[in-house]
């Protein structure tokens, strides 16, 4: 491609772009296109067995990363706590039960567990009963110290305080924190069905119905208010919802922890029939409680893709403070510690990094393009190198990836990260070229028009997908 630029530098302006930005063609193009101006992206693209890389475009500079900062978290989980660590939360009483009635209190201990559910829940639930425990006459005491994190506003990021990708991170993190919802139309007023069980809210639906088509912005059209009652709390839904949307599910997280969780955990215990007197309420297991029973969760691995494949900011985050329980109670400064620690022992001492909850979602995070390109280098000689990879979303198949570049050449030859803020779009994993090498890629856009950037990280990956070993490619520093 050099040859051909300097051939043509006379009748071709785009050469020079070309080189002087160390970036594709068809990649310029898009970028053109979406009015973002190079200067405002970072790229990366090295073969994962050669020193040098074949794209290299300020490289160094420190970008907001947005989700693909969750690539530093998973990896430093994967190789800290192993591919095998499993979170386990634990029931302790003080008494035992006669003739199924508890005298005293039981203690549910969180772990940080990032998706202890509902059916993890019941099943818990169902071994304490199966212990000899139906009555309890006590109170069910939740103890969160696991985590010593202070509470956040969940509205500060987005004003969207009742959006589950907002919840902060828990001891006893239960069911994401999330209800769910499902909307149907009816004649005159939709339907609002709550399918979580929560004993003590209850549902206010003034919602109407309109004629209109049903939006990707279906959600916004809809308003939500937590109203306290004297007998528990009361949710109203207003708005409109389209009749055209069919029936639609609705996540949302309207409640604090503690009500959260006692009008689950109150629910649940009375539909398996059994009985509490006191409360559920937060507190912290007493130095004589004996272990009871306990829910063992799914391995680390599993946690890490459900978190890369589908973006979950709220494991990432649970996570993230779990990296930092090696003293208990974890504090995102001792997980910031550690995982700073445990880059410098591989050798990949990044100057510009900064972590603040490991997800992403975040407006100060920053790493550079260099940097995420030195850890994918060091992720794929890594032990924990299948488990890593396998977690990310594949190009045109599953995850986030999958509706994008659906029937092109990159489809199903690339693993990649991706991340979205307000002004920041990136891309980050592993693709093969035509004739199956490998390359480690970083796409980093930070800019007022960064959502129109996907079109340009999608052409590096196409790029990408059909280049031959052989073919060359400027790699000039613009840093």
């Amino acid at each position: 491609m050099l040859a051909k630029c300097l051939a043509a530098l006379a009748a071709s302006t785009f050469c020079l772009a070309a080189l002087a930005n160390g970036l594709p063609p068809t990649v310029l193009q898009a970028l053109k296109a979406a009015r973002i101006p190079a200067a405002s992206v970072a790229v990366v693209v090295q073969p994962v067995d050669t020193e040098a890389p074949l794209v290299a475009h300020n490289a160094a500079a420190p970008m907001n990363p947005a989700s693909v900062m969750k690539l530093v978290t998973t990896y430093a989980a994967l190789d800290l706590l192993g591919p095998a660590y499993t979170w386990k939360t634990t029931v302790w009483t003080e008494d035992s039960a006669v003739d199924g009635v508890l005298g005293g209190n039981l203690y549910i201990r969180g772990s940080g567990d990032p998706r202890f559910a509902i059916e993890h829940l019941t099943a818990l639930l169902r071994q304490i009963q199966a212990r000899g425990v139906r009555q309890i006459a006590g109170d069910i005491v939740l103890d969160r110290s696991v985590f010593n994190v202070p509470s956040i506003d969940p509205g500060a990021f987005d004003d969207k305080p009742m959006r589950p990708y907002n919840v902060g991170p828990d001891g006893f993190l239960l069911n994401f924190r999330a209800l769910r919802f499902t909307l149907q139309p009816d004649n005159g007023r939709p339907r609002v069905l709550m399918e979580t069980p929560s004993e003590g809210l209850r549902i206010d639906n003034q919602l109407r119905t309109s004629n209109g088509d049903c939006g990707s912005n279906w959600k916004d059209l809809i308003k939500v208010q937590l109203i306290p009652e004297n007998s528990g709390n009361r949710l109203a839904f207003s708005g409109s919802f389209a009749a055209r949307c069919g029936e639609k599910p609705l996540s949302l997280s309207p409640l604090p922890a503690d009500a959260q969780t006692s009008g689950l955990i109150r629910a649940l215990w009375k539909e398996l029939g059994g009985s509490l007197n006191g409360q559920v309420r937060a507190g912290t297991l007493p130095l004589d409680a004996k272990q009871l029973t306990q829910h063992e969760s799914a391995p680390l691995a599993d946690a890490v893709r459900d978190i890369n494949k589908f973006s979950n900011n709220v494991m990432a985050r649970q996570v993230f403070l779990t990296i930092g329980n090696d003293t208990a109670p974890a504090t995102a400064e001792r997980a910031r510690q550690r995982i700073t620690d445990w880059l410098a022992a591989r050798n990949l001492r990044f100057g510009e990094l900064v972590l603040d909850n490991g997800s992403g979602l975040s407006r100060i995070e920053r790493i550079s393009a260099d940097s995420l390109n030195r850890l994918l280098l060091d992720a794929w000689k890594s032990p924990v190198m299948p488990e890593f990879v396998s977690s990310l979303p594949i190009v045109g198949i599953d995850g986030t990836m999958k509706k994008r570049l659906n029937g092109s050449a990159a489809t199903g030859r690339a693993h990649i990260k991706t991340g979205t803020l307000d002004g920041v779009k990136a891309a980050s994993g592993y693709a093969l070229d035509a004739l199956g090498h490998r390359y480690a890629v970083t796409f980093l856009i930070n800019h007022p028009h960064a959502q129109a950037g996907s079109a340009a990280i999608d052409a590096l990956l196409v790029w990408v997908a059909q280049r031959r070993v052989g073919e060359k490619m400027p790699v000039l520093e613009n840093e």
